[in-house]
């Protein structure tokens, strides 16, 4: 993605769903790295040679080191429409993710947490916002394991913050596993979406699975092929 290329999984006139590569932003900071909006911004205006400024709606997030699925809003009517969907809890997003430690069956977590703007982390807290997402454990091998996850609520670092405070935390967290080790990636994928399209009405399901490496490579890591699935 440093060179701009863009993994399209669908595009029609009113959305646009691709791949966020790992460790790019979804939007600029003040670190000035090339960020999702402006790769795709730049990708539009190419593909169908616009003058100007080229609109495109930001409409859910994922932190800068996480990858996956997203969907982008191409007119301001489809960017409402899928804020009201996120806002109503129709938009699903589910999550891959490999802890480090043991865990089995299904279950629901429920927190309070508050971001913590000076250190910039989220904390437990009693003070804080409600956070809800639903696991259930796929596979553990050599101390760890898959999970799959279901985000209820989207909190700023809501599934590392709910895991680590379990004494589950990610592999290759750098901000919530004190063993992570530098240059380790975290094991995080935005593995699907489904929800239904602001103009149609159509409900559309797109995944991708993470790539063939450590430590998904563990329990049968797939290709990064992406595909529609209705």
């Amino acid at each position: 993605m440093a060179d701009g290329k863009v993994n399209v999984l669908y595009e029609d006139n009113h959305i646009l769903v691709v791949e966020k590569p790992r460790n790019v932003l979804v939007q600029a900071d003040n670190t000035k790295d090339l960020d999702m909006l402006t790769i795709l911004k730049s990708y539009l205006k190419e593909k169908y040679n616009k003058p100007g400024n080229v609109y495109l709606g930001l409409v859910h997030r994922l932190d800068r080191p996480v990858g996956g699925v997203m969907v982008f809003a191409k007119t301001s009517k489809a960017a409402g429409r899928l804020t009201d969907s996120i806002k109503n809890h129709k938009l699903e997003k589910t999550y891959l993710a490999v802890l480090c430690g043991k865990l089995e069956g299904k279950g629901i977590l429920e927190d309070y947490l508050k971001k913590n703007e000076k250190l910039n982390i989220t904390e437990v807290s009693e003070y804080g916002k409600y956070a809800k997402l639903e696991y259930e454990a796929i596979d553990y091998k050599d101390g760890k394991t898959l999970v799959k996850i279901n985000l209820v609520t989207g909190r700023s670092h809501q599934i590392r913050v709910q895991f680590a405070s379990r004494n589950l935390p990610l592999w290759g967290d750098q901000k919530y596993n004190k063993k992570a080790l530098g240059g380790e990636q975290i094991a995080l994928w935005a593995y699907k979406l489904v929800f239904e399209h602001p103009v149609t009405k159509e409900i559309l399901s797109f995944n991708l699975k993470p790539k063939d490496e450590y430590p998904w490579n563990l329990f049968g890591g797939e290709d990064s092929a992406g595909h529609r699935d209705i």
